[in-house]
């Protein structure tokens, strides 16, 4: 179900085009001001002291720009990349055989890495603090420790849950990096970009239509422009206007701010089978045919950020924020 949503926040493959969209310097990089200004200081002072820039960790949901911030930390220092993420590196030996191939200066970012296995996470604190690599030789009483000189790199770390970092990982990046959800503004400066490198012709309603229905998320942003040309040219307009866009939009089953109709469903479900809440997980994963942890991960964060979900020690509630919005006539229990 979760592939299948247009207002996902997640990687999907029909993004592929995404890649081509990311900006390669800050100037093209809009909103996160905060986090830009204070990257440049660091950036500037790094290239000043002929050093590589201190390790950083990229926070915050999914979609919002930290793989793109990476390669632009990269661009800006002339550092080479790597990009890898923590699930792909299942052994020590793995993480070891990119860590003796990194060069002098080189980034090495790390996609979820709250992922790492533990083991492979002690890999990293040596090599974090020292530029070192420490290898066991044998086994038993005859075991022997080999310390390998690495070359000074830079480790980009991104993460949706910061909480499930180990306190010993975390504490050994310098910088450290929450991004926010992007205003509509921002978002619909962001459209207004990609439709030019897309060959698009959207007019300043059309961009703020879109901006405003993607969950302050760029990817989604990225996504639903995409989805909003192709009604465009079936219709045969040569500009998207907030007309089109709310057309499009419409057929996609998303409301005026993001929801589509799992959103909706979760929120019904909620308050016809179960009076407004509360409901337990379990009991509404059941109700649905869904999964709990999708429906923890992926549905209700911006429901609970609309504030139309509230999460009780009993279970979670609908708001009468939802009701309002879904039009439903709110009983006070």
């Amino acid at each position: 179900m979760e592939e299948e949503r247009f207002v996902t926040p997640t990687f999907i493959n029909n993004d592929q085009s995404e890649i081509s969209l990311r900006p390669k310097i800050f100037e093209e990089y809009f909103g996160q001001e905060k986090i830009k200004e204070n990257l440049k200081v660091f950036i500037e002072a790094a290239k000043l002291r002929h050093e590589p820039i201190d390790h950083v960790l990229l926070a915050g949901p999914p979609g919002l720009g930290k793989t793109t911030l990476a390669g632009i930390i990269a661009s800006e220092m002339g550092a080479n990349i790597r990009i890898t993420s923590g699930p792909a590196i299942e052994k020590a030996g793995d993480l070891a055989a990119i860590l003796t191939n990194i060069d002098e200066n080189d980034i090495l970012f790390i996609d979820e890495i709250h992922r790492l296995n533990r083991s492979v996470e002690e890999i990293l604190y040596p090599a974090m603090e020292d530029f070192a690599l420490d290898i066991i030789i044998g086994k038993g009483p005859s075991a022997k420790t080999i310390r390998l000189d690495l070359n000074r790199f830079t480790l980009i770390g991104a993460t949706t849950k910061t909480g499930m970092l180990s306190s010993p990982l975390r504490d050994r990046f310098g910088v450290s990096c929450r991004l926010e959800m992007y205003t509509a503004d921002e978002l619909s400066m962001i459209v207004k970009r990609s439709s030019k490198i897309l060959g698009i012709n959207i007019n300043e309603y059309g961009a703020n239509e879109i901006a405003t229905r993607s969950r302050g998320t760029p990817r989604i942003a990225n996504r639903l422009l995409r989805r909003v040309r192709d009604f465009a040219q079936v219709e045969g307009v040569d500009v998207i206007t907030s007309e089109i866009a709310d057309f499009g939009l419409k057929k996609l089953e998303i409301d005026h701010i993001g929801l589509d109709n799992i959103d909706r469903a979760i929120l019904k479900t909620i308050i016809n089978k179960f009076n407004g809440g509360p409901v337990g997980l379990d009991t509404l994963a059941a109700s649905i045919n869904e999964e709990k942890d999708t429906i923890e991960d992926v549905y209700e964060p911006y429901l609970l950020q609309l504030g139309f979900l509230q999460k009780t020690p009993k279970g979670r509630c609908v708001t009468r924020h939802a009701y309002d919005h879904l039009c439903i006539p709110y009983e006070i229990k």
